[in-house]
């Protein structure tokens, strides 16, 4: 074989193995789910945003195709709802709302810290600037959603902030899902170990349920649409 033949195979070759490993690239990440985590707490990094991560890393043990992303608003800015839905330029509308709808998720874990018995006023605007998905038609409509709350004590109100954040969301129509045994109405977590959260083994475990629960609808939603 002389050197134009051996150059012109070779070539050939490589482009066959070029394509063939962009092929496989594509096929990857064909059917990914992705599952977007919410920490609405002001305190960022603390312990509701590493309550979420556990959630969305026991997601991303379903497989592969589980794509997880946390979004942490602790020190943003912006307002809630308003009667007018017109609002200037605010952390929600440049760092946020991208996420939410670009693509829309495929499932969501919202998480707040308990504050006297309820929700953060955080995560209350959060769930309120949501309006902006409802129209001209429900975005989130059939997307499985979980709910987490972090409180001081272990009947601090967890659940009734959980309560909270199911409430907004069926405005959506969007799909309540709870966690496995023990954990059925969402995730619960004591932060009475000076921030560590982790020491809090029977939290972590309903956090843990909760986010292979979310996964798990998720699932099974995008193989009914593909069937």
């Amino acid at each position: 074989m002389d050197r134009r033949n051996f150059l012109s195979k070779g070539i050939v070759a490589g482009g066959v193995m070029a394509i063939g490993s962009m092929a496989q690239a594509a096929t990857e990440t064909e059917g990914n789910i992705r599952i977007l985590g919410i920490s609405c707490s002001p305190r960022k990094g603390m312990t509701t945003a590493t309550s979420v991560q556990v959630a969305l890393d026991a997601a991303k043990g379903l497989g592969n195709r589980i794509q997880t992303q946390l979004i942490d608003l602790g020190g943003l800015t912006f307002s809630g709802w308003n009667s007018s839905g017109k609002f200037e330029t605010d952390d929600f509308e440049r760092l946020v709302l991208p996420k939410l709808r670009d693509p829309i998720p495929n499932g969501i874990i919202i998480g707040s810290p308990v504050y006297f018995r309820n929700i953060s006023s955080l995560c209350m605007a959060f769930l309120e600037r949501l309006a902006v998905l409802r129209k001209p038609k429900l975005l989130l409509a059939d997307i499985p959603v979980g709910a987490l709350s972090v409180g001081a004590y272990r009947n601090g109100g967890q659940e009734m902030a959980i309560q909270q954040i199911q409430a907004a969301m069926l405005c959506h129509e969007a799909m309540i899902v709870g966690g496995k045994p023990g954990a059925h109405q969402g995730a619960t977590l004591l932060n009475s170990y000076q921030d560590d959260i982790m020491k809090d083994e029977f939290g972590v475990k309903t956090a843990k349920q909760l986010g292979v629960r979310v996964a798990e609808a998720a699932l099974r939603l995008e193989s009914k649409k593909n069937n």
